[in-house]
């Protein structure tokens, strides 16, 4: 079975790890969020690539979920003494990429081709593609103005509240080089329990993909569990746009283009709302902590994939 996967953030890198244990690397896609992308200390830093390639290299840090194993902060330290921004912590091994990256990109490089540079190095198998090559950027529209996602997400800690999202430049952006082929040959596509919003939106914004596919065997993973986001604040988001954090407002956002939806045990009592959208559901237990639970979330949701009849 072959399977494109779309994720973001350190929800989508646990569960494209998990995948990563079962699926062979050429049944394997994974289309990661670009529009997280930012410019800052003059190089260009991509998260959510990074915490994707980091976790399948075995590289990232356990502790956070993003960022390098075993990593130093000798130059952030040595950044803040001399007065420099420090909001954004870039570690001494972190940097190398940020550095390598940026010195590609600005030599005519796309980030395609960086990506597969970067995972050849990393010893990376699966193929792991950027949502485009284009420059698209996430703004969070607040009540204080207008904010790039990482300055709302990490320098404001989320504390404004939210009115909606811009994904700039998406109108003027195409699919990086093998995405549409990717999902118009799988057999089916996992959305990964990241953010709606801001982690899966940016990539269903590209031309042509999310009509790629609806024409495929959707399944969608609940980022919430008991009204409370896994991580992060799609939760937050949810209550601010007006609507009640669940696993219920998750199909609902998913519904006219997931045939299938993946909810918490804990919220089993939701299940029977979620099928009345014209969603299949299987219950699974979606927090995944350690190994084993990625790798079994995982199955729990290749076997929904695989085995249930469209």
């Amino acid at each position: 079975m072959k399977v494109v996967a779309l994720a973001g953030g350190v929800g989508g890198a646990k569960m494209v790890l998990g995948l990563a244990q079962i699926l062979r690397p050429q049944d394997l896609t994974v289309i990661v969020n670009t529009a997280d992308d930012f410019e800052h200390l003059g190089l260009h830093i991509s998260p959510d690539l990074d915490s994707v390639c980091y976790a399948l290299a075995g590289i990232a840090s356990r502790e956070t979920g993003w960022g390098r194993s075993a990593e130093t902060w000798n130059t952030l330290s040595e950044l803040g003494r001399l007065g420099g921004p420090v909001w954004f912590h870039l570690g001494d091994r972190d940097l190398a990429t940020h550095l390598e990256r940026t010195r590609r990109l600005t030599s005519g490089e796309p980030l395609s081709k960086i990506v597969r540079a970067f995972c050849r190095a990393w010893g990376i198998k699966h193929t792991v593609l950027p949502m485009t090559d284009s420059p698209v950027r996430t703004f969070v529209c607040t009540q204080e103005g207008d904010l790039e996602f990482q300055t709302y997400f990490v320098m404001r800690r989320c504390r404004p509240r939210v009115r909606s999202f811009e994904f700039r430049g998406a109108e003027h952006a195409t699919p990086a080089p093998g995405v549409m082929d990717a999902i118009e040959s799988a057999d089916g596509v996992v959305i990964c329990p990241s953010n709606p919003w801001v982690s899966i939106g940016p990539i269903l914004s590209m031309p042509g993909v999310r009509h790629a596919i609806k024409m495929r065997k959707t399944v969608a993973v609940t980022p919430i569990i008991s009204g409370k986001a896994i991580r992060g604040p799609a939760a937050k988001m949810y209550r601010e746009l007006g609507i009640r954090p669940s696993a219920v407002a998750v199909a609902k956002h998913y519904h006219d283009l997931a045939w299938g939806f993946v909810l918490d045990q804990v919220d089993a009592p939701l299940e029977a709302q979620i099928r009345q959208l014209g969603m299949r559901t299987r219950l699974a237990k979606t927090l995944m902590r350690t190994k084993g639970d990625r790798l079994r979330l995982a199955k729990d949701v290749l076997d929904f994939l695989g085995t249930e009849q469209r």
